[in-house]
């Protein structure tokens, strides 16, 4: 891959439909990338879109296929799909957990095992979007905050592996970004306004991040510009990993 920036290069971005992945398309394509959008739900703004569930790995390769066909191989993915149903540790089913495991973690690993071959043997980029609940525990939110650190785990356990091929793979660790998924967790309490207010005062400066914030940290690490960079995870939590308060 060449110094340049994402000019004739093709991303595939999934959860293109709202939130940080809508961001990341539109931030690619001003950046000059041909961008292919999957969702379960309908996407707009990209070159190429296509609809698929990724529990079903027969339906992600076949969009994935569809969308190669019309733009061509891959040069690098920006994964930001996920799903986050509450529920308490033990309080949640096992199908729950089997659930949030099959999207957030295995659905990643879907799309990796599609797009790695495109990048063989010529290098590429791929991002997954984590959590800072990796990391920093919330009741509330077992099944999602487990499935995030074992996404970040796989992360650089890939990161390893692909590294003799030149394909790097990071990951971005987000606190509350102003999106759909965020907004459906304040509607739940009670005063769904004092609860974004309190959740903004968790981070030190002072408000919640965008999708925008979001997606100018995946352009850098998809793009050449992170040509040495491999098996790390980047906070974007608005210094609330410092104090998580």
């Amino acid at each position: 891959m060449s110094e340049a920036g994402m000019q004739g290069r093709t991303v595939l971005v999934t959860g293109a439909a709202s939130g940080i992945g809508a961001a990341v398309v539109m931030r690619l394509r001003a950046d000059g990338a041909r961008v292919a959008a999957l969702d379960q739900g309908v996407s707009s703004g990209a070159d190429a879109t296509a609809v698929a569930d990724l529990r079903s790995p027969d339906a992600v390769s076949a969009a994935i296929a569809d969308l190669r066909a019309a733009l061509g191989p891959f040069d690098a993915l920006v994964h930001c799909a996920g799903i986050c149903p509450p529920g308490s540790t033990l309080d949640s089913t096992d199908d729950l957990w089997l659930d949030v495991y099959s999207v957030n973690v295995l659905g990643a690993l879907r799309v990796m095992r599609e797009l790695v071959p495109d990048m063989r043997g010529r290098g590429g980029s791929i991002v997954l979007v984590s959590s800072i609940n990796a990391r920093f525990a919330t009741p509330g939110l077992a099944a999602y905050a487990a499935s995030k650190a074992a996404l970040e785990e796989m992360a650089r356990t890939a990161a390893l592996e692909l590294a003799p091929d030149n394909i790097r793979v990071n990951t971005i660790a987000p606190a509350s970004v102003d999106t759909p998924m965020l907004q459906a967790s304040f509607a739940r309490a009670a005063d769904p306004a004092a609860a974004r207010r309190s959740n903004e005062q968790r981070h030190p400066l002072g408000r919640l991040g965008t999708p925008a914030d979001a997606a100018e940290l995946a352009l850098f690490l998809a793009s050449p510009r992170s040509g040495w960079i491999t098996g790390s995870v980047f906070a974007l939590d608005g210094g609330a990993g410092v104090t998580r308060r």
